[in-house]
């Protein structure tokens, strides 16, 4: 990739990160549910907003509503719901990790749905890593915290169902800004019912915060229509392979922000667990290896 290329995936990896800090503030004050909502549905007014600006408007006959909802299911309602439910019972630097296994499970998920994805000896390498660097970072404690780490990881399982599912867009012809328009739009309309019956937002004993308010239109605008518009951008630049390598930087700035503005550390199993899973992912990216050979 090229220093742009490097810089685009940086910042969107800085802006995904921030997502699960923004979360951590908003969920002190408002419940997982209604995080969620805001988070989809000003998203989903930005984007909109952009891909009418643009030519892409998804309020035409042609757009399809249902595999948009199939997706914004998959991609945003259910994991984002997931994974701000965890953060309830575990910090922000340890979702991110255990959001960082999304490769993982992508691979089994690519072997078993796909025909021009299967497994290899170094994915598999990479997965079994990855998944003995789950089970330090769980760890034997079965407490409470326990279902929090098991939603993230289910979590990540519904990415990689999502990312095997989206492929579908392109050879319908749908322009990435109307996906990503499309799908945080269908997911905004999912959660709005769930929201409602479980939060019952309006039963919140005083208004949310500043501080709240400004974590969720970080969290709107920022970590998901910014970061979404990235994403497609590097996508079409680099390829998809070149994208997955914000995987690796994803948990460093959730663990950095965690630790400077929330007081959270990560004990060294937890850390011995990232290093394990850093080594899945190198070996389902490749390019260490393939260069290692080079270099014989």
């Amino acid at each position: 990739m090229r220093a742009r290329e490097w810089s685009l995936l940086i910042l969107l990896s800085t802006l995904w990160g921030g997502s699960f800090f923004f979360a951590k503030v908003a969920l002190a004050e408002l419940g997982p549910f209604t995080v969620v909502f805001f988070r989809v549905g000003l998203a989903a007014l930005a984007l909109n907003v952009v891909a009418s600006a643009v030519g892409q408007s998804l309020w035409r006959a042609s757009t399809p509503w249902r595999q948009l909802v199939v997706m914004g299911a998959l991609n945003n309602a259910l994991p984002f719901s997931l994974i701000f439910w965890g953060q309830t019972t575990i910090t922000s630097g340890l979702a991110s990790i255990l959001n960082a296994t999304t490769p993982l499970f992508t691979v089994l998920v690519a072997h078993a749905l796909t025909r021009d994805e299967r497994m290899t000896v170094r994915k598999l390498f990479g997965v079994l890593a990855g998944l003995a660097g789950v089970a330090i970072l769980i760890g034997p404690d079965l407490g409470g915290s326990i279902w929090g780490q098991i939603a993230c990881l289910a979590a990540a399982l519904s990415y990689a169902f999502a990312g095997v599912y989206g492929r579908r867009f392109q050879a319908m012809g749908v322009a990435p800004m109307q996906a990503a328009a499309g799908q945080v739009t269908a997911s905004g309309m999912l959660i709005l019912p769930i929201m409602l019956f479980v939060d019952r937002p309006w039963e919140l004993a005083s208004p949310p915060s500043g501080i709240v308010w400004a974590a969720l239109a970080g969290l709107a605008l920022l970590s998901t229509a910014l970061a979404y518009v990235l994403y497609f951008r590097i996508l079409a630049a680099a390829g998809a392979i070149n994208l997955l390598l914000v995987t690796f930087l994803i948990p460093v700035t959730a663990i950095l922000l965690g630790a400077a503005f929330l007081g959270e550390h990560l004990e060294l199993r937890q850390l011995a667990g990232m290093a394990l899973i850093g080594l899945g992912l190198a070996a389902i990216d490749g390019r260490i290896t393939a260069r290692l050979r080079a270099a014989k």
